[in-house]
């Protein structure tokens, strides 16, 4: 049985080392601090048990209680992660739990992470040492073990600090700016000397104010935020609030197994994205009787035709291996679903350039022997939704194929909490990635949560959001993922700031007076 201390990062999801993940996907049980981007919890095993233990301003937790829960969780499962903000070594009373640990006999390791002086700063575009500006930096807290600035059984000796010169890096020292400033200028540091005041650091909500100490006592400011002092944050190396989606709160409106690729996608470009499922994937009706019939007998059709990631993921399920396709070409709607094959082993014989119905049928060869005589024609397979559109089926009939329809899977509307619910009211934008997910949306949540901005992956759904009444602001060229997202982020671009996001600040702000 090991305890690991790991360090998740300041915010970013992605900050995470490559240990850390892998220790939560085998974790029995994960004990996590309140500021641990909950995007994480998703890299549990399934089956985890999840302990928040978060502290909270103004509210103290006994942090005895957080040991001697890692102790009783030791006892019962072989892997335990204790998940901490930033890096458990840095202000995060890892030390403190590891020395638990010991006394009680239980193993455990430290997996360092990322901690808020690097990861916060760097995302500012703040470099904490720079030639001509800094050559050291310190890190200090600003909120002593008694919950005053310099207070505690090791006071920080704030003159002496000052003296060392270089730049300051404060964290947890909200509370006791004007103590904090007033204290340097005692000491020597100069009211003009730069500061930034680093807010929600890495997350899409990141505000960078620029002041000077002489006014720093004067600033209001919410909770997490790192405070550097020095030349240095006078520098401004701005990338991360430069992304063209960066501030935007965006809906992904697929299933929760097929979420997390938007939302890393939309991610990268800066937006914050909310899971909000419309759709979930069960079993048909006749529990998969129809399509085990159909793959017993794959290899005797000459075509099996994918139109979702989740017609591979059912057919799948039900063979062993991808020679079951014997001598059966293969033909994908899109990328992403030729994608899907291949990580199973199978290249599709035939994608096309769009990724529609219209489209693939339209670059299906004619067949060698067109027939309606069973006995002769060529047989095509589409394991297909329950309720899928009929156009492709149609199509290749009349090109002179037998085609065979296998439901595979059906849509059912999942039951949305009152927490996603109460977030929907502050969205700049929507992902629609098939027409029910248009349908689902309009059903689970209603034309009055449609934030301004509607996204589609391509013409079908348009099609489909437009027949329903929605305005469509913007449409992929390329018809995946990766185009729906560089559509948005091209929109947010050409559209006026104001527009897309009705009430939206500032990310960089300045005061100095």
């Amino acid at each position: 049985m090991t305890v690991y201390l790991v360090g998740a990062g300041p915010g970013d999801a992605g900050l995470i080392t490559v240990r850390g993940a892998a220790l939560l996907g085998r974790a029995g049980a994960v004990v996590f601090d309140r500021l641990v981007n909950p995007c994480l919890l998703d890299l549990a095993a399934p089956g985890a048990k999840l302990h928040p233990v978060g502290k909270r301003p103004g509210v103290r937790t006994d942090q005895e209680s957080i040991n001697a829960l890692l102790v009783e969780l030791a006892r019962r499962h072989e892997t335990v992660v204790r998940l901490k903000g930033g890096d458990p070594f840095v202000f995060g009373r890892g030390g403190e739990e590891a020395l638990a640990l010991r006394a009680a006999g239980i193993g455990f390791e430290v997996v360092p992470g990322v901690s808020a002086v690097n990861g916060v700063t760097a995302y500012a575009g703040i470099p904490l040492t720079h030639r001509g500006h800094g050559t050291a930096f310190t890190v200090v807290t600003g909120h002593g073990a008694d919950g005053t600035v310099s207070g505690g059984p090791v006071p920080v000796d704030w003159d002496a600090l000052a003296r060392v010169g270089g730049t300051i890096v404060i964290l947890m020292g909200v509370g006791h700016l004007a103590e904090l400033s007033e204290r340097l200028l005692a000491a020597g540091r100069r009211p003009s000397e730069p500061v930034a005041v680093i807010e929600n650091g890495t997350l899409s909500s990141q505000i960078t104010t620029r002041t000077t100490l002489g006014v720093l006592a004067d600033m209001n400011v919410g909770t997490p935020a790192t405070v550097v002092i020095g030349e240095v944050a006078g520098l401004d190396l701005e990338w991360f609030t430069n992304r063209p989606l960066f501030g935007w709160r965006v809906a992904v409106t697929r299933t929760r197994e097929q979420a997390p690729e938007l939302a890393r996608a939309l991610a990268g470009a800066g937006a914050t994205a909310v899971e909000a499922p419309t759709i979930a994937v069960v079993e048909p009706e006749d529990g998969g009787a129809q399509l085990r019939s159909a793959v017993a007998r794959l290899s005797s059709y000459s075509w099996v035709v994918f139109t979702s990631t989740n017609a591979v993921e059912r057919v799948f399920d039900e063979i062993k291996d991808a020679r079951a396709f014997s001598g059966a070409k293969v033909a994908a709607i899109g990328e992403a679903t030729a994608r899907e094959l291949r990580a199973r082993g199978v290249v599709a014989d035939l994608v096309p350039g769009e990724s529609v119905s219209e489209a693939l049928a339209a670059a299906f060869p004619a067949p060698r022997i067109a027939s309606t005589n069973p006995e002769l024609g060529e047989r095509v397979l589409l394991p297909r939704a329950a309720a899928a559109r009929e156009v492709l089926a149609r199509f290749l009939r009349a090109k002179g194929y037998l085609v065979e329809e296998a439901v595979a899977y059906r849509t059912v509307r999942p039951q949305p909490s009152p927490e996603l619910l109460g977030s929907l009211g502050s969205l700049d934008a929507v992902t629609f990635t098939s027409a029910s997910t248009v349908t689902g949306w309009l059903e689970l949540f209603g034309r009055e949560l449609l934030p301004p901005v509607v996204a589609c992956i391509g013409p079908a759904t348009a099609s489909a959001a437009r027949r329903a009444g929605i305005i469509v602001s913007c449409e992929a060229e390329e018809h995946s993922i990766a185009g729906l997202v560089a559509a948005l982020a091209s929109y947010a671009q050409s559209a006026e700031l104001s527009t897309a996001r009705e009430g939206g600040g500032s990310h960089q702000r300045v005061n100095e007076d």
